[in-house]
């Protein structure tokens, strides 16, 4: 499953409650795909820094786990605000925010997500479906009436991608290959989802989703 949307849509959530569920984490913040000569798309994971927020940890049910290994010296990702590492090592819970407004976040490297929360990393995928999550907190989770298309404005490029800046001018101002491959997603089948902040139920909806995908 691949889950798109903007900032604060959901798809750290879906990643996260999907892969508590058993499904393999690919990636948390974003993925390398491209179009095989059968139609299918590859995606293999690319290999940043996880930043989920201490709201989520809390309400996924890791936040006490990672306390636990903070408490006992071992080290976040070094991207990390250090009000954050403050933040786990006090016990708050409360997401953080900065005063522009940018949540602060604890930051995971990739292979924490398997022995510091538990998760299964996937390394290789072929795309199956598409989620596009919204968070409303006080509402129920459902599936929405919303035939949500992708656009490339999907797909990072060189004046999209703001966490790792192509400073030496590798990637093409134009990529030609990101219509193919949008071309190619959008022939999955894509569910539009309304998540709360009650993530047993945002769970359980997920799974039943991305299980009635699979078996179309």
């Amino acid at each position: 499953m691949l889950t798109l949307g903007d900032k604060g849509a959901g798809k750290t959530t879906t990643a996260l409650l999907l892969a508590r569920q058993g499904w393999g984490l690919l990636a948390n913040d974003r993925v390398f795909a491209r179009t095989e000569a059968d139609g299918s798309v590859k995606v293999l994971p690319w290999p940043s820094a996880a930043a989920i927020g201490l709201g989520l940890l809390d309400a996924t049910g890791f936040y006490d786990q990672v306390r636990e290994r903070v408490l006992a010296g071992e080290q976040l990702h070094p991207t990390q605000h250090p009000s954050v590492t403050e933040a786990l090592r006090d016990g708050r819970r409360a997401p953080m925010w900065k005063p522009a407004g940018k949540e602060l976040k604890p930051q995971f490297f990739p292979d924490q997500l398997s022995t510091w929360l538990g998760l299964t990393l996937a390394t290789e995928a072929t795309a199956a479906g598409l989620l596009f999550p919204t968070v409303t907190a006080t509402a129920s989770p459902v599936l929405l009436d919303d035939d949500r298309a992708l656009t490339e404005s999907d797909v990072f490029t060189r004046t999209t991608e703001d966490r790792y800046p192509d400073i030496f001018q590798l990637t093409p101002a134009a990529n030609p290959a990101a219509a193919d491959l949008v071309d190619q997603l959008g022939r999955l089948p894509r569910r539009s989802l309304m998540l709360s902040h009650d993530a047993d139920a945002n769970a359980a909806l997920l799974a039943k989703t991305a299980d009635n995908i699979m078996a179309d």
